[in-house]
């Protein structure tokens, strides 16, 4: 099973940036379309973003658009999370997993073929 691996987070300032990583240590990304996750603490996970497979396309959460941005970068093997404009309610754990599918009008890749990984921690505190 595909094992992604996440890292980046860290304690940011409301209005500040950060960017997330994600890769695989074992497979390649890059036939796979990837999505990043959020979980807030006490929510259930949530998609934010999703970057296709032939990165043609990208989809957006509503509460994240403008503000945050995904990326591949093939040669490295690795799908980005750029947060900008960061608010205290982006506070949470975030995950990567690969899929198949970036369904238009939400932030989640369907169906999930990667197991999930440990995730980083986001806080956005002044």
């Amino acid at each position: 099973q595909l094992a992604l691996v996440e890292s980046g987070g860290g304690l940011v300032h409301p209005g500040g940036s950060l960017r997330l990583s994600c890769t695989a240590s074992r497979s390649t990304l890059n036939i796979y379309s990837v999505g990043w996750f959020w979980q807030g603490p006490g929510k259930e996970r949530e998609g934010v973003s999703c970057i296709s497979i032939s990165d043609e396309y990208t989809t957006y959460a509503d509460s994240v658009k403008g503000r945050f941005t995904i990326s591949r970068d093939r040669a490295k093997n690795s799908v980005y999370l750029q947060i900008d404009n960061a608010k205290p309610e982006d506070t949470g754990v975030y995950y990567c997993a690969a899929g198949r599918l970036c369904p238009a009008g939400s932030g989640r890749v369907t169906p999930l073929i990667s197991d999930w990984g440990r995730g980083t921690q986001v806080t956005v505190s002044s």
